[in-house]
């Protein structure tokens, strides 16, 4: 897939009504919350009697209400019905809604506007386990990081153009009221018109019964999803991300005019610059990630979370202006392009984050209950922002400067990343397999779809290098179980990455002829569960750059489970300072450059019949060639 595939996307009906439906309801969700919370700020008088402080922490508050009490059931109906036809109901819903919004502004009736913001909420409520969902099915798996990262990009974008609009709209002289209302029923209707181009998407679960108990199926869908570890520690993850946003996004407002003087055009400024971020490191995921799913960037995108959460407080600090400003007058003071950085950052490093976690969910879950898995997750999200907005006010209320609870909730992110990556440990060891091939060396890979993205197979490789299974992993689209040396198995800190990642020690018979045995039972064990194993049949690291000869084992491997065997060669790792290559390691590395580069090679699948080490061998070596 070229660089650009992403952006190609867009022209395809598998994907470009699609996105554009989403993009429309999320650009006019937000339309008219920020044209409703803007004329309860400054128009209040005209409105009503009640607080403006208080309406304006009612209203997001009743938006997310249907999420808590509507998802479960949003998830069945996506799993039960054909996914188009469900969101061209949507989209009819949220004319209905428009129009009883507009009915609202016409009249003044706060409170159908405020009925408008549930019934949107329910509107998004019902198509976000669609969103999620529909992508797996039309998109390939090379496909799908950079379809979430095009949906992510898209839906910020919406939400920044929804809030820009609605904000300038509203106060537009004399007919800013009538603009929004019948200007979201527009938005409506063009959002149905490209729902009707969304292809057939087949019900992964037609037969289902609904339950229409929304307490009883959320802990029901909850409790499916936590069979699935991974999975359900990745929603945890995609939910603390909604809880680390909730909490910095909630205060820009406030931050914006007491802290940094200036007025509505510096909040404006500070959510375009934050949007654009999250739209940047949602489509780099795809050229970070080499077109698979990365799970490996959730923790740099965390990192990157932490830092330039802390370093905002500190640029707040250094931060002196006293004076009223406007956008430009913000921008020509003194640190204020390091707080805007420090925005930017933030939403790349949450795009890096997010993007790939989406990806997870949608590749590890059942197809047959993945919009429920997303439902329960949208609960999640909604729980997630409810305890964000609670734990903002209690540091608040106890003292804490805004500035401060930047840096607070900053440490709790390094705190939260800590314990998610300590229960899954996968997302770590990806995150140093995927930094050795992105910093030490520069890995090519040739032909690497031959690696089978579903079942069972044992792949083979000449043995170069102490990182060889690192350099593997990190190009693999999926797990894979590594047969080594217990020796190798043994080094420290390699040690802990090969246990995370459940690899198989084995050693020669005369030397442990228990570990060999239990070797091989663990290997028909895991490929009777349709997973990858990887072994080096060579036995042993080379010492001279050739190939040594293969040994017996890969035999007795698929004599006892006939699977495909996949040949590959690692090129370009000998003379590394990991290698057994003669002469000082620190030497060779230096004269190899900082940046090295290595291949990959990735041969025909063998059946189990032919995969015999003579055979083996000829194909591996054919593979390598003359780079060693």
């Amino acid at each position: 897939m070229s660089q650009s595939s992403q952006f190609s996307l867009l022209g395809q009906r598998r994907f470009g009504p699609f996105f554009w439906t989403q993009f429309l309801g999320a650009f006019n969700d937000n339309v008219f919350k920020t044209a409703l919370l803007t004329v309860l700020t400054y128009d209040a008088l005209n409105w009503t009697a009640l607080d403006p402080g208080l309406l304006n922490n009612l209203i997001p508050g009743l938006f997310i209400l249907p999420f808590l009490l509507f998802s479960a059931t949003a998830g069945q109906l996506a799993d039960k019905f054909e996914k188009g036809r469900v969101a061209r109901y949507v989209k009819l819903l949220e004319i209905a809604i428009m129009a009883v919004a507009a009915f609202g502004w016409m009249n003044r009736d706060l409170w159908l506007l405020v009925a408008a913001v549930v019934g949107m909420g329910l509107h998004s409520t019902m198509f976000g386990p669609v969103k999620y969902a529909y992508l797996p099915q039309h998109l390939k798996p090379e496909e799908l990081v950079g379809g979430n990262g095009v949906i992510e990009m898209g839906t910020f974008v919406g939400i920044l153009l929804g809030e820009v609009l609605g904000a300038l709209l509203v106060v537009y002289k004399p007919i800013g009221i009538e603009l929004v209302a019948f200007g979201t029923i527009g938005i409506a209707m063009l959002g149905w018109f490209f729902s009707r181009g969304i292809p057939h998407s087949p019900a992964p679960e037609p037969e289902l019964r609904i339950n229409w108990n929304p307490v009883t199926e959320t802990v029901r869908n909850l409790r499916f999803t936590r069979q699935n570890r991974p999975v359900f520690l990745s929603v945890l993850g995609n939910s603390w991300f909604w809880f680390y946003g909730a909490v910095i996004l909630a205060q820009f407002p406030v931050y914006a005019k007491d802290y940094l003087h200036g007025d509505h055009s510096v909040f404006v400024l500070m959510l375009t610059v934050f949007s654009v971020g999250i739209g940047a490191g949602s489509l780099l995921c795809e050229r970070l990630s080499g077109h698979k799913v990365e799970i490996g960037l959730v923790p740099f995108g965390s990192i990157g979370l932490s830092v330039f959460g802390f370093d905002l407080y500190l640029a707040s600090l250094a931060y002196t202006n006293t004076a009223m400003v406007d956008m430009a007058g913000f921008v020509a003071q003194a640190g204020s392009l390091r707080i805007l950085f420090d925005l930017v950052m933030i939403g790349v490093f949450g795009g890096l984050y997010i993007v790939p976690l989406f990806a997870l969910i949608q590749t590890r879950s059942d197809p047959k209950h993945m919009s429920r898995t997303i439902a329960g997750m949208n609960i999640m999200n909604a729980l997630f922002m409810v305890v964000a907005a609670v734990f903002a006010m209690i540091l608040l209320k106890i003292g804490l400067s805004i500035p401060e609870l930047f840096m607070a909730t900053a440490l709790a992110n390094a705190l939260v990343a800590i314990y998610i990556f300590s229960l899954v440990p996968e997302f770590l060891m990806r995150f140093l397999a995927w930094l050795l091939i992105h910093t030490v060396h520069r890995v090519h890979t040739v032909d690497e779809e031959r690696i089978p993205k579903e079942g069972a197979a044992v792949l083979v490789c000449n043995h170069v290098s102490y990182v060889d299974a690192v350099v593997i992993m990190a190009v693999s689209p999926r797990p894979i179980r590594f047969v080594m040396d217990h020796r190798i198995f043994k080094i420290p800190l390699l040690s802990w990455i090969f246990r995370t990642a459940k690899a198989i020690p084995i050693a020669p018979a005369k030397e442990d002829p228990w570990l060999m045995e239990k070797a091989f039972v663990d290997i028909a064990q895991a490929l009777h569960e349709g997973e990858l194993v990887c072994i080096f049949p060579e036995g042993k690291l080379t010492t001279t750059g050739e190939m040594n000869e293969f040994r017996n084992g890969i035999s007795k491997i698929v004599e006892r489970t006939p699977v495909p065997v996949i040949p590959m060669a690692l090129r370009g790792l000998w003379g590394s300072m990991l290698t057994r290559s003669p002469g000082n390691p620190f030497g060779r590395s230096f004269r190899r450059g900082p940046f090295s580069r290595l291949s990959l090679v990735v041969g025909k699948p063998v059946v189990p019949t032919q995969a015999t080490p003579e055979h083996l061998y000829e194909q591996v070596l054919t593979l390598r060639g003359d780079w060693k």
